[in-house]
């Protein structure tokens, strides 16, 4: 059995916002939008944009919901866009300045990337070039995490430093 990413679904607050961002400055089309009378007690719409490869990001708000969105000031959770390729990254950075979003760069190893929020605060990545796709389970992953996971046993120097003590 395998399966593969269909959508994203996030909470907003900021309808016309939103709407103003995915559709106009990043350009995705708005292929679907429902509304109903209840859901966790709250009159909802949903807002379907959908990608070049016919996946789609589903933005729901529920009108008065004033629950956090997410955690204050963290980049993390976010989702991540790719660019093809450099160049087309460096023409979302102007496109997103003209837009006055305000965009933080970072480098990861051979990718760049452009970290914003929209309009409700959620974080959003573009990257290139676009991350390595494998269907197969990766050795030097479970590498990585095993060594992440034994150096998290490990005192920290300051700790170490408390147990001496």
């Amino acid at each position: 059995m395998s399966l593969s990413f269909d959508h994203l679904a996030l909470p907003i607050r900021d309808v016309e916002g939103t709407l103003a961002f995915y559709n106009g400055v990043l350009g995705l089309p708005l292929v679907d939008a429902m509304s109903g009378d209840d859901w966790g007690g709250r009159p909802w719409l949903m807002m379907v944009f959908e990608f070049d490869d016919g996946r789609h990001i589903a933005l729901v708000a529920r009108r008065g919901d004033r629950r956090p969105l997410g955690p204050e000031g963290l980049d993390l959770p976010h989702f991540a866009f790719s660019a093809p390729d450099k160049r087309a990254l460096a023409a979302w950075e102007k496109k997103l300045a003209k837009a006055k979003v305000e965009v933080t760069v970072e480098t990861h190893g051979a990718q760049r990337s452009l970290y914003f929020q929209d309009p409700n605060g959620i974080m959003i990545e573009i990257t290139a070039p676009p991350s390595p796709r494998s269907a197969r389970d990766a050795p030097e992953a479970h590498a990585a995490v095993d060594s992440w996971l034994r150096q998290a046993k490990r005192p920290t120097p300051k700790a170490a430093r408390r147990e001496r003590d």
